[in-house]
């Protein structure tokens, strides 16, 4: 086909590497452990099942174009006024929306060297120049973010914890990081991972979010939830983001079986805590378990752990992708992620976690690579 040349996208649009998720198949025959786009090995709560059934009888209707009863379930598990509440069809989309509401081309965004990749996406898609600050040790650089915000730096995006170091800043970093920024500056706080950290320095930002008006907040159902294929995510803001938000966003961005499972899973609080409790146990396991094969891992605090490989031929984080591949484990290679020497793994169900730790002793052996 001939292309039209009086038809094209703006720039920013053509410099999109698109977004590549990871591999979800194994080899013919081979028992598949999909270990590659951490998801909870625990599945969505019964509930929110029974939900989602229960509202296949009414499809033909529009959803709610406010989330209602969504955005109530919400701000009763977290304590919450529900009208700061936006949500969308994954966290992904409200990422994007706020790029789009607050940048304008030649405005920069922020975000660190190993962010998600969602960040540099959407930033130019809404016609604005990304800017890359260097991480320490995997970890986001408060005084590295700061030294470079300019007077055209509109929006900051955070992933704390990060997505897929696994590392995260302490919740005094984070309102250090705040009070450097100027007004003008919006501060994104992704905290998609939030409910499965520990650490007694780490807050998510709410209170910071309901203390200040250039920050918001980040949620999504995609991962302890369960309801990854819903694409359900949350964002709480001050009021004049979440005017615009409401502006910009689709006028039935979530669907109805979304809003009713969404909200089932949101109530669901046991179901939430076994598969925080699983990660836990598992986190240490895979973790202490990896470093003993005399491989490196990142300190994690998510649902994931960042594996190292060496440069060296048939030992390499490539020879291991293919290794664990041939044998149904499926892991997500980081590459574009500007990690090419690692591999990151996914805490799964006991049986996978297992037969991870396993094939990975094999691999170290320098066992059969066929």
């Amino acid at each position: 086909m001939t292309a039209n040349p009086g038809l094209h996208p703006r720039p920013g649009a053509l410099a999109i590497d698109a977004y590549v998720p990871g591999k979800s198949k194994a080899p013919a025959g081979v028992r598949l452990h999909k270990l590659s786009s951490n998801e909870t090995p625990l599945g969505p709560s019964p509930k929110a099942i029974e939900a989602f059934r229960a509202a296949a009888g009414s499809l033909e209707i529009y959803p709610d174009g406010s989330s209602t009863a969504l955005r109530e379930a919400i701000a009763r598990a977290h304590g919450l006024d529900p009208a700061r509440i936006v949500c969308g069809a994954g966290s992904d989309e409200l990422l994007s929306l706020l790029a789009g509401a607050y940048l304008e081309p030649g405005d920069e965004g922020l975000f660190t060297e190993h962010g998600f990749l969602v960040y540099k996406i959407a930033i130019l898609a809404a016609g604005g120049t990304p800017v890359v600050a260097p991480e320490t040790s995997l970890t986001a650089d408060v005084d590295a973010l700061l030294a470079r915000v300019t007077a055209r730096t509109r929006i900051v995006y955070l992933a704390n914890p990060n997505n897929p170091t696994g590392t995260y800043l302490p919740f005094d970093e984070v309102k250090r990081l705040h009070a450097g920024l100027p007004a003008s500056t919006l501060l994104v706080l992704d905290a998609a991972y939030a409910e499965y950290v520990r650490a007694n320095d780490y807050a998510a930002g709410i209170e910071l979010v309901s203390a200040s008006e250039n920050v918001v907040m980040t949620r999504t159902f995609s991962k302890v939830f369960g309801l990854a294929s819903l694409r359900i995510g949350w964002l709480y803001g001050p009021e004049g983001v979440v005017d615009a938000l409401n502006r910009v966003r689709g006028p039935f961005n979530v669907s109805g079986p979304a809003i009713a499972a969404g909200a089932a899973a949101a109530a669901d609080r046991a179901h939430i805590e076994a598969a925080v409790d699983h990660n836990a146990r598992w986190l240490t396991e895979i973790t202490e378990g990896v470093r003993a094969l005399g491989l490196e891992v990142t300190p994690s605090v998510a649902n994931f752990v960042l594996i190292h490989f060496p440069r060296e031929a048939g030992r390499s984080a490539a020879d291991a992708d293919a290794f664990l591949t041939a044998r149904g484990l499926i892991l997500r290679a980081v590459g574009a992620y500007g990690l090419p020497d690692a591999l990151r793994l996914t805490i799964g169900s006991e049986e996978a976690n297992q037969a991870a730790l396993a094939a990975l002793a094999d691999f170290v052996k320098g066992g059969d690579r066929g």
